[in-house]
């Protein structure tokens, strides 16, 4: 199971405006989206193309378009939510399916409360989005659903990671790719991320 850890710049610095205490709900929501967008980019980095012709006003060119790849963005609900629409901007024919999971604050498990995905799902490479990765629990979650519903091609994006959460989704599912932000130290007792960024879902929708 690779994992993907992008340090450009860009992503990195605001990654920083994430991590700040003083950052809005306004800003936050945005970086988070504009985030998502940036690391799209390595996401889909393996897309198929193919060689199409088209008339530019000076002459027909031989050039390339993505073949056609079926692709659904699987937020697990509700701080995945806040990346889709950054990803939508760059690919707005992905489909979206939506897994409703929660981590239960006593056990940390994840606990499952809404599930809904496109027909096709077993034909299309799937994306899980989530802005955490702490525990693992409900990524590792996500990940059996899609498989169940046929998913066959799986990768998670995520901001912000941490190694027991990596661990148990390399033990549970080391076919799923990895592509994160960050690597932080450890879990709390209560299974945050330290030093994270606090709740990404609190600070996405402003109810905390």
């Amino acid at each position: 199971m690779p994992v993907t850890l992008l340090t450009h710049p860009l992503i990195q610095h605001k990654l920083t405006i994430l991590r700040d205490i003083e950052t809005g709900v306004k800003v936050f929501r945005e970086v988070v989206g504009e985030m998502a967008t940036l690391m799209c980019y390595e996401a889909m980095r393996e897309l198929p193309l193919k060689d199409v012709k088209v008339m530019t006003p000076v002459a027909e060119a031989n050039v390339k378009a993505l073949a056609g790849k079926k692709l659904a963005l699987v937020p697990i609900l509700r701080a995945g939510l806040g990346m889709v629409d950054g990803i939508l901007t760059l690919i707005p024919s992905a489909k979206v399916a939506h897994i409703g999971l929660y981590r239960d604050p006593e056990t940390l498990e994840a606990v499952e409360y809404y599930c809904k995905m496109p027909p096709d799902i077993a034909e299309r490479d799937c994306f899980i989005l989530d802005p955490m990765l702490a525990t693992g629990n409900t990524a590792v979650e996500a990940a059996r659903f899609l498989k169940e519903a046929g998913a066959r091609s799986i990768k998670l994006l995520t901001i912000l990671s941490a190694p027991p959460g990596i661990g148990k989704m390399e033990k549970a599912h080391p076919d799923v790719d990895i592509i994160t932000c960050a690597i932080d130290g450890h879990l709390n007792d209560h299974g945050y991320i330290v030093p994270g960024l606090g709740d990404a879902g609190d600070r996405i929708f402003g109810t905390k």
